[in-house]
């Protein structure tokens, strides 16, 4: 299988587990000859800034869109035009209704698009909505989730700006999956200077109450920790990790329950081998798309929602 992947960015995430897989060909685009170049060559990928040649050149099976957010949802409009699968950066837009076209587009077509909410292959996650689709400990009523970071990625500003669409949207993609969308929502924020902050919200449903705290007012010496504790009729799961630059976290999901507690045991996972993993499955026709446009809608909506509270409070 041959893919174009677009970006230099955080392309290099992707890169890293092609380059780690013996069954695909890569080809890195960027706009900086030799930016891109430096890029590719630490994964063993050729390179190119013929953009136009992704979608144009008829041996591309697949697009992979590792682009500013703004041109997401037209890259992905234009492989499917070009006949190609489209892998597509989280989140699939920074407009609902530009995220729309893309889901009924993607309907209509014979190709698959991904959009990458790798948060649903993450081993504790897994076992969180696994737990409210076979109701192992009741009835979900209360889910907090939280992620505190220091800034780990040199040059990236993790301020109020980007975070809701770049650190909150798996947050959302997870409530929404576990509780669907809310009845109302209350957001209150905290900022240092425009690359860093912290944003707390709450959400209200008919019997159900959630929250997402994120922050990246963190000393470099603590790195990256997150989890989630939720609270059912009959029971409590509760996760923590750690996580660093190479997005591999590490961490415990333990049961409590009226026999005590225990500590589940999971299966070790890198979300973003598995996803893409998983990408290559199904456009091998070996398994069904989990991360197609339409399932990320509700997620998206709210997460626009956050950000317009965010960012545009009046």
């Amino acid at each position: 299988m041959k893919i174009a992947l677009l970006g230099t960015g955080f392309g290099q995430a992707h890169a890293a587990v092609y380059a780690a897989r013996g069954d695909v060909e890569v080809v890195m685009f960027g706009r900086d000859a030799a930016k891109t170049a430096k890029a590719a060559g630490q994964f063993g990928l050729a390179s190119s800034t013929d953009t136009d040649a992704a979608f144009e050149d008829g041996s591309f099976d697949l697009v992979d869109i590792c682009l500013p957010i703004p041109l997401h949802a037209e890259f992905v409009l234009r492989a499917l035009k070009a006949g190609k699968h489209a892998l597509v950066e989280l989140p699939l837009a920074d407009d609902i209704e530009d995220a729309k076209r893309v889901a009924e587009a993607a309907a209509r077509s014979d190709k698959h698009v991904f959009v990458n909410m790798f948060e649903r292959f993450i081993p504790a996650n897994r076992a969180l909505f696994d737990a409210v689709d076979q109701g192992a400990y009741g009835r979900l009523e209360h889910l907090t989730l939280w992620n505190l970071t220091a800034h780990l990625w040199p040059g990236a500003s993790l301020g109020l700006k980007v975070l809701p669409l770049e650190a909150l949207h798996s947050d959302m993609d997870i409530i929404t999956r576990t509780l669907g969308l809310p009845q109302a929502t209350t957001v209150t924020t905290v900022a240092r200077g425009e690359d860093s902050g912290a944003i707390d919200a709450a959400f209200r449903f008919d019997g159900a109450a959630a929250r997402s705290s994120i922050s990246s007012l963190m000393p470099q010496a603590w790195g990256a920790r997150g989890g989630y504790t939720a609270t059912f009729t009959r029971g409590v799961l509760d996760a923590t990790s750690t996580m660093g630059f190479d997005g591999k976290p590490t961490g415990t999901v333990t049961a409590y329950t009226a026999e005590g507690a225990h500590v589940l045991q999971l299966p070790a996972a890198d979300q973003y081998t598995a996803m893409i993993g998983h990408v290559l499955d199904v456009v091998r026709g070996e398994a069904d798309n989990q991360i197609a446009p339409a399932s990320v809608l509700d997620a998206l909506q709210l997460t626009l929602d956050l950000d317009h509270k965010v960012n545009n409070p009046r």
